[in-house]
């Protein structure tokens, strides 16, 4: 597993927070930024994106993830979730980040950039489905 220095966690936290300025969460005003880093070191960000058809809505996790996949990144190191008061990534984005690995370091962070928690996808999500489970025998 990647250890990650101080100095990298505040980047990447200070990087999801100032994404978190241009979430668009007019309906429950709880803004989410997000910042991946890849295993080839590219940082992708994102924000959640709401829609007055709530399933259509959009987390930050999933955002940079989407990005950094349609870029041809599919292996990640760390990613960074921040909101006012520290919440975790719900289950879909727990999900999605299993599907690439379940190393993946996750910093919860708060508002004022304050780590909150730090664990790994598959502390985050203890048994997930992953690829491997589809595998015809």
């Amino acid at each position: 597993m990647t250890k990650l220095t101080d100095e990298e966690k505040k980047f990447l936290i200070d990087l999801a927070n100032e994404a978190r300025r241009r979430a668009y969460a007019p309906y429950s005003n709880y803004h989410v930024g997000a910042a991946l880093r890849t295993k080839t070191g590219r940082v992708y960000t994102g924000v959640n994106v709401e829609n007055a058809a709530y399933p259509a809505t959009m987390c930050a996790e999933r955002i940079a993830i989407f990005k950094a996949v349609s870029d041809g990144e599919l292996e990640f190191e760390v990613v960074s979730v921040v909101t006012d008061n520290g919440g975790s990534p719900c289950g879909s984005c727990r999900q999605v980040l299993a599907e690439f690995g379940l190393d993946t370091i996750v910093l919860i962070a708060n508002g004022k950039g304050e780590l909150m928690k730090e664990m790994t996808v598959g502390e985050l999500l203890p048994e997930a489905f992953q690829p491997h489970h589809l595998e015809k025998k």
